[in-house]
């Protein structure tokens, strides 16, 4: 037996986007990373779904004092190339900690997320800073106190249910009398309705009345006959000259 399951997807308004504070001081970057990337993309949420942006703003703090392992420190290079001849530029990876650390970060980060639109929108909502200073203070706080603010709109939310019973009494009595008005109404109607038919009769014999107009009308279409029939006479006029013709042969013969 085949059993179809219905496929999460949920809403834009359902979406919620936290902050998240990410230290890198004495971390390795390959780790850091793909945590980071787990939280921008949201996997680490339940309401995950891979079309929509459901994940949350990363803060990384300390950019400067992260690490590698190996000899990448000396033998990493970062290359860069605009397709134009002679335009190659390597920067190993000393120089570019000296120089841009939050470069460092961002570029681990960028190949570990979707190459499209909603990538560079992830993107976005990274924020690197070199040092232990960042201006979202407000964003990080609201964002842990989400939870309090939620639980207490619950518990207004219950109160108000509870209360609204006791309230809902005299509106239904009130509710009540429009029905009693409206059924009054419809009675009225009804014998409107009764009364109509006696009065429509006598207005069926006045209609009846007229009647004969009409007869009187079509009695005027044999006057229209008998003119006609007086031009029909006047049409056979020519007619009688034949007997004249025959006259005058006679008198030629003679």
């Amino acid at each position: 037996m085949v059993t179809k399951l219905k496929q999460y997807n949920p809403k834009a308004s359902e979406i919620v986007n936290d902050w998240q504070v990410v230290d890198a001081d004495g971390q390795v970057l390959g780790r850091l990373a793909t945590k980071v990337a787990t939280f921008l993309m949201g996997k680490h949420k339940p309401t995950y779904v891979p079309h929509m942006l459901t994940g949350d703003f990363v803060v990384v703090l300390n950019a400067s004092k992260i690490k590698v392992t190996g000899l990448k420190a000396e033998q990493k290079i970062y290359k860069r190339y605009s397709q134009y001849p002679g335009t190659l530029k390597e920067i190993p990876y000393a120089r570019m900690q000296e120089r841009q650390p939050t470069r460092i970060i961002e570029l681990a980060v960028k190949g570990m997320l979707p190459k499209n639109k909603l990538g560079r929108q992830m993107m976005t909502r990274l924020k690197i800073y070199a040092g232990a200073e960042h201006p979202h203070e407000a964003q990080i706080l609201g964002s842990d106190r989400r939870e309090q603010r939620e639980a207490a709109a619950e518990a207004k939310a219950e109160a108000a249910g509870k209360a609204a019973p006791k309230k809902a009494k005299p509106s239904a009595k009130k509710a009540s009398a429009p029905k009693a008005e409206a059924a009054a109404v419809a009675t009225e109607v009804v014998e409107a309705a009764e009364a109509a038919p006696q009065k429509a009769k006598p207005t069926a014999k006045k209609t009846a009345a007229k009647k004969p107009a009409a007869k009187a009308a079509a009695a005027k279409k044999p006057a229209a006959k008998k003119a006609t029939a007086a031009k029909k006479p006047a049409a056979k006029k020519p007619a009688a000259k034949k007997p004249a013709a025959k006259a005058s042969s006679d008198s030629g013969e003679k």
